[in-house]
């Protein structure tokens, strides 16, 4: 019979119980479970409400039902509703009247927020970690290749030249950017619900400081119908989870154009790559476009949470069970294409001869042409239209604007003069933006060392 089955005189139906059952999805959080039974049992013993041998043989068996769990060997019976059902239920069978009084004072509302606020918490850890090893990287790759130029782009143009280690720099900081997320997701999911029972607290005299000290939890929540229905911190959770697939998404998007032909620009490692089944000349991008796919699995995954929670009434509702299922899932899947991110990148092959060749072309030089001349006195929008009118002339000859003749320049100006060259050539651009957070060597090199220190703080 169901732990909750004494005001009922029939049995649940076969296919209503497997329908309410969420034993699968729970089996990632039992280690939290049972880290919350142990410590409401302690409060329990110390606050007198239950004797100091039925704490030990609670604790004792909970702690035999976790190795268990973690070893792989504990029993798992489908007909449990949840995973609070099966570890209370195995714990009584061993150790008889004392496992019956574990729930003391206690609900299951209460004890799956508990629950999910640690797993939210231990899920943001690892993540975390998982967001540190992938900026390593892009710290690592920067600086491996700190003087490569390439051609910078908007609207996907060619706009100026750039370098390299600028743009590995930028996904840099936007995953830093996620590492915030994520530490106020887990900041948001901090707080212990434990002791707020159904909805309303509970006549046993429990000390919820206590729980709260023993679980590690920063502060405790001081309303009971907000501790049972508050699932915020998973959405908090789930949308630094989205965001961060977003980033990584276009991160993926510029991998698999630039180890096209088109481009040419990094060769990708055979471990992160794949063939194909009918043109043996073929190695495809997958893992780059599996990630890039995936960041819509996990964007809905908010969505559904969102969805869930739309118009709850207090307090707990049942509703709230598939609010367990889509972070874990954004979570895992988040940090599986961090790690796949980062080994891509770390064996992938930069091609600097590609990139440099590139970076000259479409006309990049032009803004600097521009400077060139408004440096030398001509208003700055005046000189806009003069380089307009050299690239217009280059498009219809077919050549660059490193092509023309300074005979030819100074038709246009007699500002131009030999010099000119030098605001040609893609490194001398990129080297030039020696402004904070430029392109230039020297930007880049300070910018590389902020990015470490970063690193060091986390």
């Amino acid at each position: 019979m169901a732990l909750w089955g004494g005001r009922f005189e029939g049995g649940v139906d076969a296919f209503t119980q497997e329908f309410g059952a969420s034993l699968e999805v729970d089996k990632s959080m039992a280690q939290q479970d049972i880290r919350g039974s142990i410590a409401h049992a302690t409060m329990l013993a110390e606050q007198g409400v239950i004797s100091d041998a039925d704490r030990e043989a609670i604790v004792e068996g909970l702690r035999q039902i976790a190795q268990e769990i973690e070893d792989g060997t504990f029993a798992w019976d489908v007909n449990d509703e949840d995973v609070h059902m099966s570890v209370e239920r195995v714990l009584t069978e061993r150790i008889g009247a004392a496992g019956g009084r574990l729930h003391t004072g206690r609900s299951r509302n209460d004890q799956v927020a508990t629950d999910i606020r640690l797993l939210a918490k231990d899920l943001c850890a690892e993540l975390l970690e998982g967001n540190h090893e992938l900026r390593r990287v892009l710290a690592d790759v920067a600086e491996a290749n700190l003087d490569v130029v390439m051609p910078g782009y908007t609207h996907l143009q060619h706009a100026q030249p750039v370098l390299f280690s600028h743009h590995m720099l930028a996904y840099f900081w936007m995953f830093t950017r996620d590492a915030t997320r994520l530490r106020a997701a887990c900041d948001a999911a901090d707080a212990n619900p434990l002791g707020a029972a159904a909805l309303a607290g509970t006549t046993y005299p429990l000390n919820r400081a206590r729980t709260t000290e023993l679980l590690g939890f920063a502060r405790t929540i001081p309303n009971s119908l907000d501790a049972v229905s508050d699932r915020d911190y998973l959405l908090d959770l789930e949308y630094a989870c989205a965001v961060s697939m977003m980033h990584l998404s276009r991160l993926c998007e510029e991998v698999v154009l630039w180890s096209s032909s088109e481009f040419g620009f990094v060769t990708l490692s055979d471990s992160y790559s794949t063939g194909s089944s009918i043109m043996p000349q073929k190695k495809n991008p997958d893992f780059a476009e599996l990630t890039r796919g995936k960041t819509g699995r996990v964007y809905g995954d908010l969505m559904a949470l969102l969805t869930t929670c739309k118009s709850l009434p207090l307090a707990y509702n049942k509703d709230l069970q598939e609010c367990k299922e889509g972070p874990l899932d954004a979570a895992r899947t988040l940090g599986d294409c961090m790690a796949i991110m980062a080994g891509m990148l770390q064996t992938m092959r930069v091609n600097e001869g590609r990139m440099l060749a590139e970076a000259g072309t479409g006309f990049s030089a032009a803004t600097d042409v521009a400077d060139y001349l408004a440096k030398r006195g001509m208003p700055f929008r005046e000189a806009h239209a003069v380089v307009g009118r050299l690239v217009l002339e280059c498009e219809r000859r077919g050549c660059g604007l490193e092509d023309l003749t300074l005979a030819e320049l100074r038709e246009a100006s007699d500002l131009f003069d030999k010099d000119v060259v030098g605001t040609l050539d893609p490194a001398a651009i990129a080297r030039a933006r020696t402004t904070y957070g430029g392109t230039g060597n020297v930007a880049v090199e300070a910018q590389l060392a902020e990015a470490r220190a970063a690193l060091a703080t986390a």
